[in-house]
């Protein structure tokens, strides 16, 4: 269901593009490194006995297959989409005593849609290019980890019998590009590039329905991508 909501623009933008219209397809490895930062849990503080402002959350990198597609409007202009295999990241604490507990993790998908100035286009071999674009990101699947129910229980916020769950609202915003496609062949090349992703979200951990600790997550990964490169 999350990988149809990728697909479908893809679909509606090849069938309206024309017989010659340039299109290239970049399958390989894409990996998204978080520049995280994040308000402090202050109800775990106040509960803990730690002092305000001394912990954050952070979340770790993954590496997944990247799909992108692009379209040549001219010479020098392009679109890409952005596509990818769900991302999967573990959500930690950082700072004060309870530096490193496992908060749990989510899934995400990222598409994003932007638009490239190509630099050479007429060039045998190297096509730099850069782009800007927008970025919505889907959070799903998120899962506590028993780590933060055992700590939660410990302080005395939660019993066994209580249901805690983990929610990520969505995000939305900016995306900025460069990379350079190497061409091999006519059809074949290597395609790669680096783009920072605006991606803030608010995580809230969840007792029996009502939100116990609410924290501001600025994830704003550096997105790094490399793959062979079909032209079509």
């Amino acid at each position: 269901m999350k990988t149809a909501l990728i697909a479908i623009p893809l679909i509606s933008l090849l069938a309206a593009a024309p017989a010659s219209a340039d299109f290239a397809v970049n399958i390989g490895a894409i990996n998204v490194a978080p520049d995280d930062s994040s308000s402090s849990l202050n109800v775990i503080e106040q509960v803990a006995g730690l002092p305000n402002g001394s912990t954050a959350l952070a979340v770790d990198s993954n590496t997944q297959l990247g799909l992108t597609f692009d379209y040549r409007l001219k010479p020098n202009w392009a679109v890409q989409l952005i596509a990818a295999t769900p991302f999967s990241h573990d959500i930690m604490v950082k700072g004060s005593a309870i530096n490193g507990l496992k908060v749990g993790k989510t899934k995400h998908l990222p598409p994003t849609l932007l638009a490239q100035y190509h630099f050479m286009p007429e060039h045998q071999i190297f096509d730099p290019f850069v782009g800007v674009g927008l970025n919505y990101t889907i959070f799903f699947d998120e899962q506590i980890d028993n780590q933060l129910k055992d700590t939660l229980q410990t302080l005395g916020v939660t019993s066994a019998d209580d249901s805690v769950t983990l929610e990520a609202k969505n995000s939305f915003g900016l995306a900025l590009q460069a990379g350079v496609n190497i061409k091999l062949s006519e059809s074949l090349g290597i395609h790669m590039m680096v783009s920072k992703m605006d991606i803030d979200t608010t995580g809230r951990v969840q007792v029996n329905g009502s939100t116990v600790q609410s924290v501001n997550i600025n994830i704003d990964p550096y997105v790094a991508m490399i793959g062979l490169r079909w032209s079509l």
